[in-house]
């Protein structure tokens, strides 16, 4: 078996590492790729880099001939994810949508059987409507995505299901919470980077700012878990999958996290400026059933052993 990852970062790379360790040797592609960062997560002579643009559909096509590639996870999304989708919608609509669209269409017409991509938990908290669900044919029956990111992701995973009903291509859906975790590259969604910046700033003994909402989080090396159980898995059931830790996390529940891994941490809890729209307060949980009924997973980290971990990893890569 040769799996294309495509988009090598925050959980591309973590995806690549897990499949390494398992005896693959990975096939990277990624428009512009960060070296570097990734090389911090997995050695890069243990992977196959290559270049390639999922809005040019014949490189993806490409890849997978000339690799033997029998199952693609695609993580590539558009930068900064929520905050950079209401900056440039038209651009993320183009890559998040058009993207993942050539991505099941190379898989379909090169007869790869099973496509796993990044979708997201903002899919059960930006939301609108539903007033009508006793009523199926009013136009309120069903709830509707209030970003523009939010948007493309329900717009992928309708896509992806249907080309799983019709076209032959086993299709599954990650809907990631809050993604934080090991990555010094750019790119990420500003919940990452709020999280990388407060670690590093309660590190070096300046103000670490911790969101002021309820958040659910998971950290990245338990999304490249849960990924790669998607990728592998005999079933996908109705191949849609919530990969969080499976609690929401309080304000007041990280700062005292991150006070443990940093004793003496100076933390305000604030919602950073510019990031209210990426950092919402998810007062409800994510239902785990089909993560784990259905491919096995559970979180191995919590926010205080997440946080651990990466504080680690922050040290030895400072």
């Amino acid at each position: 078996m040769t799996t294309l990852v495509i988009g090598a970062g925050l959980v591309g790379s973590q995806v690549a590492r897990i499949l390494v360790s398992e005896g693959e040797k990975p096939v990277l592609m990624d428009f512009s790729a960060q070296t570097k960062s990734i090389g911090e997560i997995v050695s890069l002579d243990q992977v196959t880099m290559i270049s390639g643009d999922i809005l040019r559909p014949l490189s993806i096509v490409k890849a997978i001939n000339d690799h033997g590639i029998t199952g693609i996870v695609h993580t590539a999304a558009n930068p900064m994810l929520t905050l950079g989708a209401q900056t440039d919608p038209y651009a993320a609509i183009n890559l998040n949508i058009m993207g993942t669209v050539n991505v099941l269409e190379a898989a379909r017409v090169t007869g790869v059987k099973r496509v796993v991509v990044s979708s997201s938990n903002v899919l059960n908290h930006y939301l609108a409507g539903g007033g009508g669900e006793t009523e199926p044919m009013n136009e309120e029956a069903y709830p509707r995505p209030t970003t523009f990111y939010s948007a493309t992701k329900q717009a992928i995973e309708s896509l992806g299901l249907n080309y799983s009903k019709w076209c032959n291509v086993e299709f599954a859906g990650m809907r990631y919470g809050a993604v934080f975790g090991p990555w010094s590259g750019a790119g990420g969604g500003g919940p990452s980077n709020v999280v990388r910046e407060a670690l590093r700033n309660a590190m070096v003994g300046r103000e670490a700012v911790v969101p002021a909402g309820t958040m659910e989080w998971v950290y990245s090396k338990d999304a490249g878990r849960g990924t790669v159980l998607a990728l592998k898995a005999k079933e996908l059931g109705n191949g849609v999958f919530n990969v969080t830790m499976s609690q929401p996390t309080a304000p007041d529940e990280f700062a005292d996290a991150l006070r443990k891994v940093v004793p003496g941490a100076n933390i305000r809890i604030d919602t950073p400026k510019g990031t209210a729209i990426s950092l919402p307060n998810m007062r409800r949980r994510s239902d785990p059933t089909n993560a784990k009924n259905i491919i096995g997973y559970e979180p191995q980290f919590e926010i205080l052993a997440a946080l651990q971990d990466m504080h680690a990893w922050m040290k030895a890569n400072p």
